[in-house]
């Protein structure tokens, strides 16, 4: 997952300081996982389909666009870093979505599943206000994500 945690961790720092990370949490289980950046969690009572707040994958199952390239890829990482797993959902201003899904920021232990597809690179940045509470460390992983060449900013090999 992370290689360098405590790099993140600097980055939250701020966050954690202000208080500003103090939001709710709701804890359950990954039942499934949709594509890259929505799943499906056990809660106590319910399933809940769970949206990720701040990015975007490509698509796998979209009515009008069908497959986007890079999509299968995402997917399987997502089901790597979150399949079958417990996960804590920190929520955000805005809990929902126009299509009733809960918004949240995914934690698998001390990852936040959110910045780690961006980070390696199968997720871009989406940034919904009034959810921004992370922006700027999606959009510094996705440039260090970009300038490696991570994941789907993979560069073409030249023959």
């Amino acid at each position: 997952m992370l290689r360098r945690p405590w790099h993140l961790l600097l980055l939250l720092l701020p966050l954690l300081a202000s208080g500003a990370v103090s939001a709710a949490t709701i804890e359950g289980t990954v039942v499934r996982v949709v594509d890259g950046d929505t799943i499906h969690v056990q809660l106590a009572d319910r399933v809940e389909k769970i949206r990720y707040i701040g990015v975007n994958a490509p698509e796998i199952h979209h009515p009008l666009k069908g497959q986007e390239p890079g999509g299968r890829e995402a997917a399987a990482v997502n089901r790597r870093l979150v399949g079958g797993r417990h996960v804590r959902l920190e929520l955000d201003v805005r809990t929902r979505d126009r299509y009733g899904r809960l918004l949240a920021y995914v934690w698998v232990g001390d990852t936040m599943i959110n910045a780690e597809l961006v980070r390696e690179g199968y997720a871009q940045v989406m940034t919904v206000p009034p959810n921004v509470k992370y922006q700027e460390l999606f959009v510094m992983l996705q440039r260090e994500a970009r300038h490696a060449g991570r994941g789907l900013w993979l560069k073409p090999v030249a023959h």
